[in-house]
């Protein structure tokens, strides 16, 4: 079955409001076999007429948010039901929830408000327990296309569309065959070298569809297809990626070094320059991160090493703080400060002044101290954008880490 996503909103476009409705949308369709085939976004007003038109004659799911408040501007509701040639009523229990709603939070109902008491006859009303908009969902005799109007705000669309939505896209799925996707989440390769191992050897099963996503020193191999063939070109994938491979559930790095810390039950702190406290970042955005993470430095200055890290003052002076004896120390210190199993350390030139010929921007120094063990410290040029830089270096510290674990199990 065609899906189409159709969202309004002028915010949307002058990017004002992230819009992150299809990617949400993308992720609850594919365990139905549904995928999006398009997606539109439309500012407030008239375009939404022309653009519900389009996708109403194309798509059997029509998938529309926004443009059901109570302004002027807000005109889905009554676009849908003119297209349909369908009356608009009054529905007395919207009005009576929508009083409530508003009572309960001390305001009082506005002679506008009541436009979002209006239903296209027919339609089944689906309740909004976040919001004074209700959403809608309209079709023909029973058949497509199947239309629904979901409100725009995301704390308001989710709960709606998972309580609502999905059991009558569920009830309309029923027969698509049983598809899955699979994603290998590989570092240190860029697409077409991912593709050249094994994408090729790929594309001989024509039931198999192949695509890559690359990030700076991180690609994703998707594979969709019957579960029966995935499993069976599964280890020919595994064999050539080797220990390039993060994950085949998708994680991200910082998720799968959390996950690892906490399972040895072993700690890592950080200690960092030119990445700005990046790395501790990505690091506690995971949950279940404060287990293994107890503390972190941004030391960006000389004298924030030599204060906060016991770095020497000669050793800085002698051979720069881009360096790999200030990194090595950077790391001995954040170690025995902090008392971990782990330490990262980053210093280097962000750019995009401050180079020199012998450091050129783009250099970078990252050294892992840890307790059990000798640490070891490396050099890597990252020519790019300043953001650019800063994630490659985080992705080489945590892939450096991974590496780490990985020896010692």
């Amino acid at each position: 079955m065609t899906v189409e996503v159709l969202n309004t909103g002028t915010e949307l476009l002058l990017g004002e409001v992230v819009n992150t409705h299809v990617g949400w949308f993308g992720k609850q369709l594919f365990p139905l076999g549904l995928r999006i085939s398009r997606q539109t976004t439309v500012p407030d007003g008239e375009a939404i007429r022309e653009a519900l038109a389009e996708a109403i004659g194309r798509a059997e799911i029509v998938l529309v948010t926004g443009g059901l408040g109570p302004t002027t501007d807000d005109i889905t509701r009554e676009a849908v039901a003119g297209l349909l040639g369908l009356p608009l009523l009054p529905d007395d229990a919207i009005r009576r929830k929508i009083e409530a709603m508003l009572a309960a939070r001390g305001f009082a109902m506005r002679e506008r408000m009541l436009r979002q008491t209006m239903v296209p006859e027919g339609a089944t009303v689906l309740p909004n327990d976040h919001g004074t908009a209700p959403g809608l969902y309209l079709s023909r005799a029973g058949g497509p296309p199947h239309i629904f109007l979901l409100p725009g705000p995301p704390r308001e669309l989710r709960p709606m569309f998972a309580d609502f939505v999905l059991p009558v896209l569920r009830a309309l799925c029923g027969g698509i065959p049983d598809r899955e996707c699979r994603v290998y989440r590989i570092v240190g390769l860029g697409e077409s070298a991912v593709e050249e191992m094994v994408g090729i050897g790929l594309t001989r099963h024509p039931d198999l569809e192949v695509g890559y996503c690359a990030r700076p020193n991180e690609v994703d191999l998707r594979l969709i297809g019957p579960p029966a063939l995935l499993e069976e070109v599964e280890p020919a994938i595994l064999q050539a990626v080797g220990d390039r491979l993060v994950s085949t559930k998708g994680e991200h790095l910082e998720e799968w070094v959390v996950a690892r810390l906490r399972e040895s039950a072993r700690t890592l702190s950080t200690a960092e320059s030119c990445t700005g406290g990046l790395l501790a970042h990505r690091i506690t955005n995971v949950p279940g991160a404060s287990e293994v993470f107890p503390r972190g430095y941004v030391t960006y200055s000389n004298e924030a090493k030599i204060a906060d890290l016991g770095v020497p003052r000669a050793l800085v002076e002698a051979h720069g703080a881009v360096s790999e004896q200030v990194a090595t120390a950077m790391a001995a210190g954040c170690l025995a400060r902090s008392g971990t199993d782990f330490a990262l350390a980053l210093t280097g030139v962000a750019g995009p002044g401050g180079g020199s010929p012998e450091k050129p921007v783009g250099t970078i120094f990252i050294a892992l101290a840890r307790k059990d063990g000798p640490g070891s410290c490396a050099k890597f040029l990252f020519a790019r954008d300043r953001e650019t830089f800063k994630q490659l270096a985080t992705q080489s510290a945590l892939d450096a880490l991974r590496r780490a674990l990985l020896a010692g199990d």
